[in-house]
């Protein structure tokens, strides 16, 4: 059995965060560890209370797991202080942590700003050195663009400038992107850039309003399938795969967005083998 660790913030109702990373580490047959940063009060509707978990219980928890079972790959979400992210970065420097999957939980996909300018660079300049892979949507690859080169105005509208601003980031940073393109005006589709490779994934059109936890499910999914031991291009691919099952299967729940559905796919082939 794959073990993978989230370290990730805590969703009330149990469509983000850490919740929703459970649920896909099991979907995908690994077992699911996690790290909490932050306690969230949130449901459909939105968020309406935060507070951080402290630095050195977040160094605690790191260490409990690190020190007794070895960790196959990690996801890593919300961070909203520099302090706790100088607390991840010195737990998975200290344990050689691989595998790392960052979701850097900058900008929500509407474009609002979710952490400071200090944790933005803290991240920058600390994550994006041990990590294998980092995964932001359009709002965040133009914010880390910003912060890398920020003498140039940088915008994504369409699939010419979301390679552009990968490129940016890859050139600084040396680490493979995936710049998720859901709200591209043109085509939406997520592009992959490693090396000298670009890799772009087709986003299947869904009709629902409910994705709530899209990002957390995507990022936790391939870190699974990392910790599985498939290459980046497939680990990816596989969790576009799975998320687009996710979205399918997703839950008409509470009043607003609802969340997407890790276990969906299982349900419906249980509930075949049940019919047979």
């Amino acid at each position: 059995m794959r073990k993978i660790l989230t370290i990730a913030g805590s969703d009330s109702s149990g469509g983000a965060g850490i919740q929703t990373d459970l649920k896909t580490f099991s979907a995908c047959r690994t077992y699911g560890m996690s790290v909490i940063t932050a306690i969230t009060a949130q449901n459909t509707m939105g968020v309406t209370c935060v507070e951080n978990v402290s630095p050195s219980m977040v160094s605690s928890q790191m260490s409990a797991v690190f020190s007794d079972i070895e960790v196959d790959a990690v996801k890593i979400g919300m961070l909203s202080e520099s302090s706790i992210i100088d607390s991840v970065y010195e737990g998975l420097t200290r344990y050689g942590a691989k595998n790392i999957v960052l979701d850097p939980v900058m900008i929500s996909t509407s474009g609002y700003d979710l952490i400071d300018q200090m944790a933005k660079s803290a991240m920058i300049e600390k994550l994006f050195k041990i990590a294998d892979l980092v995964t932001p949507n359009i709002h965040e690859a133009i914010a880390i663009a910003s912060i890398l080169e920020p003498d140039e105005d940088y915008s994504i509208k369409n699939t010419d400038d979301m390679v552009y601003v990968g490129r940016k980031i890859l050139n600084h940073t040396n680490k493979a992107v995936l710049i998720k393109g859901g709200h591209l005006e043109d085509d939406a589709c997520d592009l992959l850039l490693y090396g000298d490779n670009l890799i772009y994934y087709k986003n299947k059109r869904i009709d629902t309003k409910n994705t709530h936890g899209t990002g957390c499910t995507l990022s936790s999914a391939i870190a699974a399938y990392l910790g599985l031991g498939y290459q980046l291009k497939e680990a990816v691919s596989l969790a576009k795969d799975f998320i687009t099952k996710a979205i399918e299967h997703s839950l008409d729940i509470g009043r607003g967005a609802g969340p997407t559905n890790p276990m969906g796919d299982i349900y419906d082939k249980l509930d075949m083998i049940k019919g047979d």
